[in-house]
């Protein structure tokens, strides 16, 4: 049995670990080796390409901080959790919603749908 919320904070904490050092162990602790990660926006395979991801979004959103938005759930080996993404103590600028597959505690895949984005 998984224990869906840790695997999703693991998840919003690598997200939020600005110093590239701590966020590579982060990643490794978090996901697989051969992780697959897709959004309508980006996808990545593997930890490099998860970090690069990760740093990305952290250039083009400096401050902000993703949160969960309630607890995750899941079944077997498939977990869902929704998150929000903005500045802290203000109204979150984008969400979404991932759906993953966990192998041995660690994400494996991602599918991320986006709930709220800003108009362009």
């Amino acid at each position: 049995m998984h224990d869906f919320n840790a695997i999703a904070e693991a998840y919003i904490a690598a997200w939020n670990t600005t110093d590239a050092a701590a966020r590579s162990a982060l990643i490794e602790k978090a996901f697989t080796a051969d992780v697959a990660y897709c959004d309508p926006i980006m996808q990545g395979d593997g930890h490099a390409s998860i970090d690069a991801l990760i740093a990305g979004v952290q250039g083009q959103f400096p401050g902000f901080r993703f949160t969960l938005k309630g607890a995750a759930d899941g079944y077997a080996d498939t977990i869902r959790f929704s998150w929000a993404l903005g500045p802290e103590g203000v109204a979150s600028v984008i969400e979404g919603t991932d759906v993953c597959q966990v192998e041995n505690g660690r994400l494996k895949t991602i599918t991320g749908f986006l709930d709220k984005v800003p108009a362009r």
